[in-house]
């Protein structure tokens, strides 16, 4: 399978002015979360000016009346792959750990070139159709001898598309007892391999610069099962001399805490805090169960956090504190996790599900007053504002991309705008909250990545919807015969 010829429709405009916003949120914080605009200049790939503002001559118009502008989403934690594997009979109405033997480890050996690069690509047009822009993917599928590369096919599937890539390279140096069983093809790298396979990706893709199209990310596949605490200090120790940041999974069960405990003595964010795993340079997906010392210690070395609320409601997995880890400093952002454990890995949905799974949980922790409580409450822990700073300049902070920081002068235009045409979104009394609070998927009128059109009116130019379903549907249709 091919990738789609979509170059000449994704030129970045010489002057771009998207006119007569009914409101714009920002992503960035407090008083400066929403702008009144209406209007917001592009140049250059960058936002020029937001005012009210006149077309210049020869500048394209994007009329956005009625039309609701955002940040283009950062999504923090993916696993595209898993884009083929939605549903799953045999994983549907289990945990983590037996979901992982049941689902994506029974289907790892069973994707070939062609099926990966199709399931990439249905995850990239997925979230692209959301209005994102930026998308980090946490890719463990390596092992010794692979007869394809699939971090190059994700740097060519993202690179036709348009996208902002940052590939989380993962792996593991030693297995797990759940994938004792799996075929040979799948053993476990050696430690030279995979620090080798890093600086050979960063050496190749990786850009430092502020607003970079591409980075790439040192991020063994989960620290405590994936490799043994000398293994993550010498990455951890390679991955700062490559000046490239770190990533993976931590805390997203009890299952982290009774493993850490049995093995280490310790919480899992205290063996990760020995293994050199901590830092402004580490974030880590889920961070579900935590202790108030862990939280302390996360926002104490200013780590940061991938919420992926609708993968760990999925599970059973529970709600990250994200209200009292912000609050000790933890750099917040938003990640969908594999569609295998979401069903529907797009950010509106996980923004949708932020909104309200924070306030849930407050409300799930107030007592009446005669216990000692405060009475009812929840509504107060996360605003339609933090969800969208979370989901666009807080995945920022935490990729390590300062050009990529909101709608304001001087940063990269990833730019989205919705038209909120379909009925949930009518009688809206506040317009700019529709995307988030209302859920569902709004019509993406246009998508622009670093001021180049890369959807507009909900169609990917070169990518026929039609057609990509008749081949997900085929290929489910293989993997369900070889599984």
């Amino acid at each position: 399978m091919s990738n789609p010829d979509i170059a000449s429709t994704c030129q970045p405009q010489d002057s771009c002015l998207v006119r007569n916003a009914a409101a714009i949120m920002t992503g960035l914080a407090d008083a400066a979360a929403r702008h009144p605009g209406p209007d917001i200049r592009i140049a250059g790939g960058v936002i020029a000016d937001i005012g009210v503002l006149e077309p210049l001559p020869h500048e394209r118009v994007i009329d956005a009346t009625d039309c609701v502008v955002y940040p283009a989403w950062v999504n923090t934690h993916h696993h595209l792959f898993q884009s083929l594997l939605k549903g799953d009979a045999a994983g549907i109405n289990l945990p983590l750990t037996p979901w992982l033997a049941a689902t994506p480890y029974r289907f790892r050996a069973a994707f070939d070139e062609n099926r990966f690069r199709l399931a990439a690509r249905i995850g990239l047009i997925e979230l692209m159709r959301s209005g994102c822009v930026t998308v980090a993917d946490h890719n463990y599928l390596y092992y010794p001898g692979m007869p394809f590369d699939t971090s190059a096919i994700l740097f060519e599937e993202v690179e036709a598309l348009g996208l902002r890539f940052v590939l989380c390279r993962g792996g593991a140096t030693r297995t797990r007892r759940l994938e004792a069983d799996l075929p040979s093809a799948l053993r476990p790298e050696t430690l030279e391999a995979f620090i080798g396979d890093v600086a050979r990706l960063t050496a190749r893709y990786h850009d430092p610069s502020p607003a970079a199209m591409r980075r790439v990310v040192m991020a063994p596949t989960t620290p405590l099962f994936s490799m043994p605490p000398q293994d993550l200090r010498e990455t951890a120790a390679e991955a700062r001399r490559l000046g490239i940041r770190l990533h993976s999974h931590l805390s997203e069960t009890v299952g982290y805490q009774e493993s850490a405990q049995g093995m280490h003595g310790c919480t899992p964010v205290e063996f990760a805090a020995r293994c050199d795993w901590l830092g402004a340079d580490v974030w880590f997906a889920h961070l579900v169960k935590l202790d108030p010392q862990e939280i302390a210690l996360l926002g104490a070395t200013g780590t940061g956090i991938a919420h992926c609320p609708q993968s760990n409601g999925r599970l059973g997995s529970g709600i990250a504190p994200v209200h009292a880890l912000e609050a000790a400093g933890v750099a917040v952002s938003i990640g969908v996790d594999g569609a295998a454990s979401n069903e529907a890995a797009d950010m509106i949905s996980e923004a949708h599900a932020a909104w309200l799974m924070q306030r849930a949980r407050a409300g799930e922790l107030a007592r009446p007053a005669y216990a000692g409580g405060n009475g009812e409450g929840g509504a107060h822990a996360a605003s339609v504002e933090d969800v969208v700073r979370w989901g666009t300049t807080g995945g920022a902070r935490v990729l390590g991309l300062p050009g990529v920081d909101g709608l304001q002068r001087g940063m990269a235009a990833d730019v989205a705008i919705y038209a909120l045409d379909d009925p949930r979104y009518f009688g809206l009394h506040d317009p700019a909250i529709g995307p988030v609070a209302s859920g569902g998927r709004p019509t993406l009128k246009c998508l622009l990545a670093g001021g180049r059109v890369v959807v507009e009116n909900d169609a990917v130019p070169g990518i026929d919807l039609k057609e990509l379903g008749s081949l997900a549907r085929q290929a489910t249709r293989e993997l369900l015969g070889m599984g």
